[in-house]
Formats: structure tokens, sequence, C-alpha cells
């Protein structure tokens, strides 16, 4: 199996840029040198000895240290060669050999297997090493099989998507006209219970129609018009309040704004998250006419928005049974939906990496009233794209 490699490894600074290998040659030039000096000086300092003429007795001392200092020198120069000897083959080679099979690793090959035989420590680092190693290309080949497994059920996710948007349509529009025609046709024959029970055929597809689409507007979040860029939060905005514009108008509702910022993230899903919100704050008015108010704040590296209103506002006990889909805290005669739109809120939000969540303060909301909705976007920036 071969993967992406990694990415090169960092330069190494200071005295860690020479190699080991360099080092100990560094080292064992000077201890040379050192013991070079040492027989030379010896052997000078023995013969101007020599020539002072001392004794017989002192004579022979001096030849009896001398073959001492060269048995020394000589035992010191083998213990050099053999430690120099087990330093390449018992260090720097092992050392190698590891560094060449964790290169290979990091190419790519994660099968390749890191094993070195000696030293002991070297021998348990490589072995610490490779269990790793076994361990990330198990876990990465689960996920492969994972990604492939989703990209399917995806497929399936859009093949049903399809489906729903075309095939399950058009039967409810036969429904639904249908049975209005039978009414209509048939409307002096029928009584008043007859006429309650079109009534209630209709309106079930009707309402079957309308899940319909915003089950579809909720599965295509992140998957159709993905796409992210720069975004003037205003504008979207804007767009929202336009396609609300009769909304707003039949019901008297005042919208106020801060100045919006620029975001990183995709326009019509944000127009759409405006668009969801205001529409909620309208629907859950109290007898008062609906003001709302969109605000903004820069926290760190994210935009902080805001939606407050003077509406009914939201028990806090409910604050994170609202956001579930298909979650209704009044019933459907009272307020009509099919409870996915703060659900279809928080999964846009949450696809732009923010976080939406309603503010638990009891005096939120305008003029200490209604409830107030709160949520993050990334900042775009500050250079102008």
């Amino acid at each position: 199996m071969s993967i992406h490699p990694l990415p090169p490894p960092k330069e190494p600074t200071g005295l860690g840029r020479l190699p080991v290998a360099r080092w100990f040659m560094f080292t064992g030039a000077v201890a040379g040198v050192a013991f070079v000096t040492g027989v030379v000086v010896t052997m000078v300092m023995s013969a101007q000895a020599r020539a002072l003429t001392p004794g017989t007795e002192v004579a022979a001392q001096l030849e009896r240290l001398n073959v001492a200092l060269i048995a020394m020198f000589a035992v010191l120069l083998a213990c050099g060669v053999g430690l120099g000897i087990i330093v390449r083959y018992a260090v720097l080679k092992p050392v190698d050999q590891l560094t060449e099979q964790v290169r290979a690793v990091a190419a790519g090959d994660f099968d390749h297997a890191i094993h070195v035989d000696r030293p002991a420590e070297l021998a348990e680092l490589s072995s610490h090493i490779d269990s790793m190693r076994d361990r990330i290309v198990s876990a990465w080949r689960v996920a492969t099989d994972q990604t492939e497994e989703l990209r399917r059920s995806n497929g399936e996710l859009e093949q049903f998507a399809y489906v729903a948007s075309h095939d399950l349509q058009e039967p409810l529009r036969k429904v639904a006209s249908f049975t209005q025609m039978l009414e209509q046709r048939y409307s002096p024959q029928l009584d008043e219970r007859a006429k309650q029970y079109i009534h209630y055929a209709v309106d079930g597809a009707k309402r079957m129609q309308m899940l319909i689409n915003d089950l579809l507007d909720f599965s295509r979040v992140g998957r159709v018009t993905g796409e992210k860029s720069v975004v003037d939060a205003g504008e979207a905005l804007n767009i929202a309040l336009e396609n609300l514009s009769a909304t707003i108008e039949d019901t008297g509702t005042t919208v106020t704004r801060d100045d919006l910022p620029k975001v990183k993230g995709n326009r019509l899903q944000l127009t759409q998250l405006f668009q969801n919100l205001i529409e909620n704050a309208v629907k859950f008015r109290s007898e008062e006419p609906p003001r709302i108010h969109i605000g903004a704040r820069r926290s760190g590296g994210t935009w902080e928005f805001s939606c407050a209103d003077n509406g009914i506002g939201v028990d806090s006990k409910y604050a994170d049974r609202i956001f579930l889909i298909f979650q209704r805290l009044h019933p459907r005669d009272v307020y009509p939906g099919t409870g996915i739109g703060l659900a279809l809120c928080r999964k846009i939000v949450e696809y732009h990496g923010g976080q939406l969540w309603l503010d638990r303060d009891t005096q939120g909301g305008v003029d200490g009233r209604g409830a107030t909705f709160r949520w993050t976007l990334p900042a775009a920036g500050d250079d102008d794209e």
C-alpha cells in the first residue's frame, strides 16, 4: 500500500545540524592526535633521560618504564580501534538502518516494516515505532472503508432526494388537485362532514409536500452549492428580507440591524439562515407588531451574530430541544410548520464551522421580551476579496 507521503521533516538547528557520525569522527580525530602526541613526548623524554648517562639501575628502570608505556599505548590503541568498530557497527550503522526505514515510511510506503536488531535500545525503539505504524495503517484502512461506505450511502441519499423531489411530489399534487376537483364538482351532494374530510385530505397532502421540501433543504446543506467564499452578510440579509417582504408588510414587522461584516461562507445558505430566523421570529410573535434586530460583534477570529425579537419567547428548559428535527413546542393548528427550521439553521451554522444557540438570558430579546438566537461565523479577514 502506498498513500500520500508525510510532509518533510523540520530542519535541525544549532549543533544538531551535524550528524552523529561526524561528532564521533571529530572526537576520534582529537583523541588520535592526543594519543600520537603523548607517544612522541614520552619517547623524546625517554631519549633525553638516557642521554644523561644515569646509573645501571636507573637505566634498567627506564627500560622497564619504556616497555610498560609501550604496552599501555598498545592497549589504548587497541581499545580505541575496538571502540571505533563498536560505535560504527553497533550504533552508527543501526541508526542509519533505522533512518532509512523511517524515511521509506515517511515517503508514503506505510507497509514497510521497521526493525533493527541491535543495540537493545534501538531494537526496542524500532519495535515501538513499527507497532505505532501498524496501528496507524489499520486505522487508516478502517477509515478508508468507512469513507467508501459513506460515499455509497451519500449516493443512495442523493438518489432518494431525487425520488423525493420528483416521484413523491407528483402523486401528492394529484391527490390534492383531484380531491379539490371532487369537492368542486360534487359539492351540492356532499354534507359538511364529507367536505371536512376533503379538507383534511388536501391539508395532509400539502403538509406532506412542505415536509418533503424541508427535508430536501436539510439534506442539501454541505452537499449542494457548498462552495465557500467571502460573503457580505448585509447583502445576504437584504436578499432574505426581500424574500420575506410580503410577510413583513402584512404583519407590520420592523427589522433593524447593525453594520454586518463580511464572513467566510456560502451566500445561498447564509441567506436561508437569515430568512429562517426572521420568519421564525415573525411566526412566534406576540400581540404587538413584531420587532426584530440583527446584531453582530467581533469575537477573536469569528463574528458573533444575534437575532432578537419581541415575540412570545422560549422557555430556557427547551433551549436544546428546539434545535432537534421535527420537535415542536406548540400544536400545529396554533403555529403551522414542520418543526425543521431551527434544525436546518443549526446545520447550516455548523457546516460553516460555527455554533448556534438560544440565549438563556430571561431578559433577552427586544425591550426585555421575546427570544435571542446567537450564532458564530468565521471572519473573512481584512482582505477584500
